[in-house]
């Protein structure tokens, strides 16, 4: 009986095989699976927005005027700001 207890601590918090540490490496890896969600999902809208802007000269203005706030001679900006 004791020789069984001795073995179960041994195997929950002795080592690199230990159960407190493989708990917190399928953490880790669960938290760095998301990040790689959150990766693909950000590179995905990059190539949409690449390709957005490679059809036309249109396209290319509009998300300049839209993200730099640039504007052609002779045209007034408004910029609407949300309270937050």
């Amino acid at each position: 009986m004791l020789i069984c207890l001795i073995f179960a601590i041994v195997l929950t918090f002795c080592g690199d095989q230990s159960l407190i540490n493989r708990f917190r490496r399928e953490r880790q890896i669960s938290q760095l699976e998301e990040e790689i969600e959150l990766y693909e999902k950000r590179l995905d809208d990059t190539r949409r927005s690449i390709e957005t802007l490679q059809s036309g000269k249109e396209e290319l203005e509009r998300y300049a005027r839209e993200r730099y706030l640039m504007h052609e001679d002779g045209e007034q900006v408004y910029v609407v700001e949300e309270e937050k």
